[in-house]
């Protein structure tokens, strides 16, 4: 039997149809196993970029390129004690005092006494602190003068008196102009007659002595207890950087790049304890822009005038045997407590035997077998051991303070034991890895 060739064409076109249909559903799942595929490997890229990106971010373990990247509670340091200082750190603040400004004063000033100059960082102009005749002996009033003698203006409204003259700057970039000062409190009593009898009063039109020509100063905001003021460099737009009534601000100090001012406030009641016992005045440190917002780095007193560090990342004070350093320039500031009691005594005791001159020595040889005397003597503090009072901080890495034991008295003062330490600052070894 042949077959027809219709019907075997018919026969052909049914085969290949049955085979399409059957190849179309293996050809859709290559295709969708391809595209999920791919969608896969594009997600577990970025993903890994993420990752990448959030370990660049936040990983603590980067090699930081200076030492300014490292927060304080990552540095590690390295004690040295009994060094000697820099040449470039001062021991004490010189009272220099301008050529210039001092002959005008001894011939056109006669009644004022010139306690201070400050230069300006350009060398052009110089703030000038003198005191009056009727003003308290401890304040000041501060004029602003050109390096050559020049006067150019009065700085500070009769109304502000001005204190801690140690205090008084120009900040870094010369712009603008800091000091501490309180509301001026001059008696002014009104004169009683004698017997009755009125003071003689100047007929109409007879000639009467006038004031000195003064500048005609803006309204200031004054207050009882002592403030930082700043004002720009030709001394205008005065106002007060803290406005605390209650606190009084003793210290302030500029940062190297001019982002903020370090400074030290006390109570009243605190000052006036410390007086009555002759001691330095203790305060609690704080930052303060130049916006006036303010940030207490400690709760706890301290005598040691805080210090910047040169790349203005940090500060340091000391509280007795501690250094503590904080973050100044970042959002997310954290501190660092260096505990060197133990140190301190030990180098102390190291201190004493060098400086006995060999007494000591020879005592003890002939009491080497009496232990019992010598163990209260061994573990005793050593008079030399004290707090720290001072601290300088040449280079990021180099921060030297200083111990010594000082009283205040009325008309001198007491300081001995000076002895100045150092700490080599570096990453912890964390940060190196």
């Amino acid at each position: 039997m042949t077959e027809i060739p219709a019907t075997k064409h018919s026969a052909e076109r049914t085969k290949r149809h049955k085979n399409k249909e059957a190849s179309a559903p293996r050809c859709c799942l290559l295709k969708n196993k391809q595209t999920q595929f791919l969608i896969f490997a594009i997600l577990l890229a970025l993903t890994q970029v993420a990752a990448s990106c959030t370990s660049i971010t936040e990983r603590q373990d980067v090699r930081p390129l200076v030492l300014r990247d490292v927060p304080a509670q990552r540095l590690a340091y390295r004690f040295e004690p009994d060094v000697a200082l820099p040449p470039e750190i001062k021991t004490e603040d010189a009272d220099d005092k301008i050529e210039a400004i001092q002959l005008d004063f001894n011939t056109r000033r006669q009644d004022d006494a010139l306690v201070r100059t400050v230069r300006s960082p350009d060398g052009q102009r110089a703030l000038v602190l003198y005191g009056t005749s009727d003003a308290p002996s401890q304040e000041f009033h501060i004029d602003l003068y050109s390096s050559d003698g020049k006067f150019l203006r009065n700085l500070t409204p009769p109304d502000l008196a001005c204190v801690f003259p140690e205090t008084v700057a120009w900040s870094p970039d010369g712009s603008s102009i800091t000091f501490i000062a309180h509301k001026s409190v001059k008696p002014t009593p009104t004169p009683t007659p004698r017997d009755g009898i009125a003071p003689e009063v100047p007929e109409t039109g007879a000639a009467a002595p006038l004031p000195s020509i003064a500048p005609a100063f803006a309204a200031v905001a004054s207050f009882s207890t002592e403030q930082i003021y700043i004002c720009d460099r030709d001394g205008y737009d005065l106002r007060p950087l803290t406005s605390r009534e209650g606190l009084i601000y003793f210290y302030a100090a500029w940062a190297p790049d001019n982002h903020a001012l370090v400074a030290m406030a006390c109570k009243e009641s605190e000052w006036e304890a410390r007086e009555k016992q002759f001691r330095l005045a203790v305060g609690r440190p704080r930052l303060i822009t130049t916006d006036s917002k303010e940030r207490l780095l400690d709760d706890e007193l301290t005598e040691a005038l805080p210090v910047w560090c040169p790349d203005s990342s940090k500060v340091a004070t000391g509280f007795d045997s501690d250094v503590m350093i904080y973050d100044a320039a970042t959002n997310k500031p954290t501190q660092a407590r260096i505990r060197l009691r133990d140190a301190l005594v030990a180098a102390s005791r190291i201190y004493e035997a060098k400086n006995s001159g060999g007494k000591n020595g020879s005592k003890n040889d002939n009491r080497e077998s009496n232990t019992s005397e010598s163990s209260p003597a061994s573990s005793a503090v050593p008079a030399s051991f004290n707090p720290i009072i001072r601290l300088e901080w040449p280079s990021p890495e180099k921060l030297y303070f200083e111990t010594a034991y000082v009283r205040l008295l009325p008309n001198d003062s007491i300081s001995t034991f000076q002895r100045w330490h150092r700490l080599t600052l570096s990453p912890q070894a964390a940060l190196l890895k």
